[in-house]
């Protein structure tokens, strides 16, 4: 025999649960989508029904179906548990759907799917009938009665309670309290809570409220005519119960409760339905939603890295119950006829992977912000009596010192809450006054109870805490500063007494300086100087050192300084000097155009304008005269004069070729 979904693992890593309030060091416990089998006995009047079933029962808990492709042997399932086809709608509610409802009332959602194919009996689970009512109408008695008992007066809960109505009809979310709604969006919050904007919500403290509401948005329901069921449901139902609950004493907690009671359309055969035209569109539609709620369960059992809610509506909206925070239950409803055969292997092959789907419900809790805000205390009071004496100056210390029973008693006025609680239940009003009077008997300034929460208090205790250990290691912190600058001044004391040359002082003036000119030699000829030294009385000094001020500018001395510096200059001997102008006229004066530019920094030009002006005007009278032929300067007359004695005295041709 074959065994089809008898593996029972709770491999916490089958499904994926988005923690939106609790971090991963307290995740919720697991608790695995526990799954319910329901067979439906055999319709009145419909061809086959005198053949034996297709599948049987074994114990509450598994049953067995023929294996299609070997008659001779048998698929086994096991599930949470198995109702047979005598089994009342009261079994099947108080045997899998009432224990869920305790942990709305501790903060914690739950879902109720109701999974086949069409005509294996879904709608008449969830709603069935006046004389046999469903699974919604026995949780909405029996939840609307733990409210009431609950929020009774003398318990510490508040309870509300709100109902909203809505169907998935081809991918659109309509809202069946009110029809002129259209087609509405699923949305996220920043918690991870799937919410539906602008979904009607009306509020129910009694089940002739819920039914006022309820029994006409059914009929708004899209419903059908198939060759199979002659209402078949066209969409997707979903009734949301949300059940709110308030803490009346501090620290004047929130919680938040869902039911999700999901009437899912049945998976079709349009072969055997017959559906034409409008019906096979929403077939199509329907069968297409399944599909994607399959591939949502197969990637939590996998483990994949995506699970592809958003492919669907319905799967958006199921986010919560598969693989979510809800504590959720799949009721598998299957058809006993030979013609299901196929649709029941398929919802039952669903139903055991569905088993292996891993949810982690937690509590969602959160503190009350409207009815008491926050306590918000002064920077000196969170730093405590010694620091906040070191923080007041002299005139508030003597005040403070003056009068602390004042003091203490306008605190106490200032963080009395019942100034706050003027809008609060009468009965709830005397209970805190009494309260009041009875701390005040006992001696105790204020009312600290009442008017700071403890995880108020327990926020501020920490931030006391951490700003303490933050002055403690400011403290360190600045302890190791001044010993690292001691050691840095004893270190320098003593290189200062051992005279140690690697020590700078810092400059008292700053001074600006000229950078100094470079050093230039001319290389003299070796035939000049030979002939110089030949000669007894020729002074052969080509460079000589000269000394030469040079101005130093500081920026605090009004007049800049003058210091000497070294520089080489050019100095000829006088006979040499003579000698060379002589040649360098008889050159001008007799000289052609190509003589004249043997002559250093004479070009064509110049030799052209030399030969011109000595026709016009006459020969010259002296070296000088040159300046007047192209407007030489005295400086480059002076540079022309030593470049050319040098050169002529260096053995140069001077004269005419």
């Amino acid at each position: 025999t074959k065994a089809g979904g008898s593996r029972d693992r709770d491999h916490l890593g089958a499904g994926r649960c988005r923690l939106s309030k609790i971090g991963a060091s307290r995740r919720p416990p697991p608790a695995r989508v526990r799954v319910a089998v329901r067979l439906r006995p055999f319709v009145d009047g419909t061809a086959g029904a005198s053949d034996p079933p297709c599948v049987r029962g074994m114990d509450s808990c598994s049953l067995e179906i023929a294996n299609w492709r070997n008659h001779q042997e048998t698929l086994k399932y096991q599930f949470d548990a198995f109702y047979g086809e005598r089994s009342t709608q009261q079994d099947i509610y108080a045997g899998s759907v009432q224990p869920i409802l305790r942990h709305l009332l501790e903060g914690q959602n739950a879902s109720v799917l109701a999974y086949g194919p069409t005509g294996a009996g879904k709608t008449h689970t969830m709603l069935g009938s006046p004389e046999q009512p469903g699974v919604i109408p026995r949780a909405l008695m029996d939840l609307l009665q733990l409210t009431r008992e609950e929020g009774a007066e003398g318990r510490p809960w508040a309870l509300s309670v709100t109902m909203s109505y809505l169907e998935i009809y081809q991918e659109k979310v309509l809202d069946l309290l009110d029809s002129t709604s259209g087609d509405l969006v699923i949305r996220e919050d920043c918690r991870g809570n799937i919410l539906i904007p602008g979904l009607t919500q009306k509020p129910i403290t009694s089940f002739a409220d819920f039914e006022r509401h309820f029994l006409p948005a059914s009929r708004n329901r899209t419903v059908g005519a198939t060759r199979l069921n002659q209402r078949s449901s066209r969409s997707h139902a979903v009734l949301l119960v949300k059940v709110d609950q308030r803490e009346r004493l501090a620290p004047f907690r929130q919680r938040e409760g869902k039911l999700y009671l999901i009437d899912l359309a049945g998976s079709e055969d349009n072969r055997r339905t017959g559906n034409k035209g409008l019906r096979l569109k929403e077939s199509g539609a329907i069968n297409a939603s399944l599909f994607v709620l399959g591939k949502v369960v197969d990637a939590l059992n996998q483990g994949l890295p995506r699970v592809p809610y958003r492919d669907s509506k319905l799967t958006r909206l199921l986010q919560d119950s598969l693989g979510g925070s809800a504590h959720s239950i799949l009721i598998a409803n299957i058809a006993p006829e030979r013609h299901f055969y196929l649709d029941t292997v398929s919802a039952l092959n669903f139903a055991a992977r569905t088993k292996e789907v891993i949810n982690r419900p937690f509590t969602n809790e959160s503190l009350q912000p409207h009815v008491l805000g926050p306590v918000k205390l002064s920077q000196k009071e969170l730093l405590g009596p010694p620091e906040a004496k070191k923080a007041r100056g002299p005139e508030e210390e003597e005040i403070g010192s003056a009068e602390p029973m004042a003091a203490s008693a306008s605190a106490s006025q200032k963080l009395s809450p019942l100034q706050k609680l003027s809008s609060m239940d009468p009965a709830m009003l005397e209970r805190l006054l009494s309260l009041d009077r009875l701390l005040a008997s006992q001696g105790s300034q204020g009312a600290p109870l009442l008017s700071t929460p403890k995880r108020e208090r327990m926020v501020l205790m920490k931030t006391v805490e951490e700003k303490d250990l933050e002055i403690e290691r400011l403290k360190m912190k600045q302890k190791e500063l001044e010993a690292k600058v001691l050691a840095q001044k004893a270190e320098d004391s003593k290189e200062k007494e051992n005279h140690c040359p690697t020590i700078l002082r810092p400059l008292l003036h700053r001074t600006v300086t000229v950078a100094k000119p470079l050093k230039k030699a001319v290389v003299m000829p070796l035939q000049l100087i030979q002939e110089q030294a030949a000669s007894p009385n020729a002074e052969i000094h080509i460079l000589k050192n000269k000394g030469r001020k040079r101005k130093v500018e500081s920026l605090d001395a009004p007049e800049p300084e003058e210091k000497a510096e070294d520089c080489w200059e050019l100095q000829i001997s006088p006979e040499l000097l003579a000698h060379g102008r002589q040649k360098i006229l008889d050159l001008l004066n007799e000289g052609s155009a190509r003589d004249l530019r043997s002559l250093q920094r004479i070009g064509p030009k110049k030799a052209q304008l030399i030969v011109g002006w000595r026709e016009l005007h006459g020969p010259f009278s002296q070296v000088e005269d040159l300046e007047r032929v192209e407007g030489i300067t005295g400086k480059q007359m002076e540079s022309f004069l030593k470049a050319n004695i040098l050169g002529l005295a260096a053995g140069q041709r001077c004269g005419p070729s």
